[in-house]
């Protein structure tokens, strides 16, 4: 659909004049208890966006429900827009995620944005993001999930492990520990109050996976504070020995 609207440029994705070429108008409104609906009825729509949400979370929103219009038309859900989770299951909520992400960061687009960027760090995500007018975690989500290194990218909060995305290259078999391990940097950023990670550190990779043969290798990890009380953590692999299938 972007490439039939002339698209070329990320910055031409406009989404209001999207919505408005598939039938939905959009409005700006304070919303209690939610952050973004639709209401729709035979080719016609109405999404409203909650107005007190950041411009980016705003962007993502009206994507979402542009994504549920889509896909989910005649059907009755309850919305609940969550761009910085991957999701397991094949829900309408997934569906619409998936859908926002291509609509913001469409392959054609995107990949070459990021091949300008050959080492995965905070910094390139931060640089996509603004390319992009997208969040950091949604942004960097989209970089591991599309192969662009061997990488997980980890969700900690106070209680432990969130969420992670991994990479396709990474084998399941190295999957990230529930709780963070003291001697990570990550532990330090979160309840040390220590700053960001200004740039990916080597550790051994038994500080973030609970196998035997984990203390045999290295990674990379750099972690930067998302909210309060969470943080982000990319794992960089760079061994070939850990990328081989077991």
């Amino acid at each position: 659909m972007l490439q039939e609207l002339g698209i070329t440029e990320p910055g031409e994705i406009d989404l209001e004049a999207i919505a408005f070429h598939l039938g939905a108008r959009v409005r700006y409104r304070k919303l209690e208890g939610c952050e973004a609906r639709i209401i729709g009825r035979n080719e016609a729509a109405i999404i409203t966006i909650g107005k007190d949400c950041s411009d980016r979370r705003k962007r993502f929103s009206l994507a979402h429900e542009i994504g549920h219009w889509t896909h989910h038309k005649g059907q009755t859900l309850v919305c609940r827009v969550e761009e910085s989770a991957p999701q397991g299951k094949m829900s309408p909520e997934r569906v619409a995620n998936n859908y926002a992400a291509d609509l913001l960061m469409p392959h054609y687009l995107f990949g070459p944005a990021a091949r300008v960027y050959p080492k995965l760090n905070f910094k390139a995500v931060n640089d996509i993001a603004d390319i992009f007018h997208t969040s950091r975690s949604a942004t960097a989500i989209r970089l591991v999930e599309g192969g662009h290194s061997p990488a997980l990218l980890v969700c900690h909060g106070l209680k432990g492990r969130k969420w992670f995305a991994r990479g396709p290259d990474v084998p399941p078999r190295w999957f990230p520990r529930d709780d963070l391990d003291a001697d990570s940097f990550a532990f330090g950023v979160l309840f040390g109050k220590k700053p960001d990670d200004p740039m990916p550190r080597k550790i051994d990779a038994e500080a973030w996976f609970d196998r035997r043969d984990a203390g045999k290798f290295a990674v990379h990890e750099q972690t930067i504070r998302s909210a309060t009380d969470e943080i982000l953590t990319l794992v960089l692999i760079n061994d070939p020995e850990m990328l081989e299938d077991e």
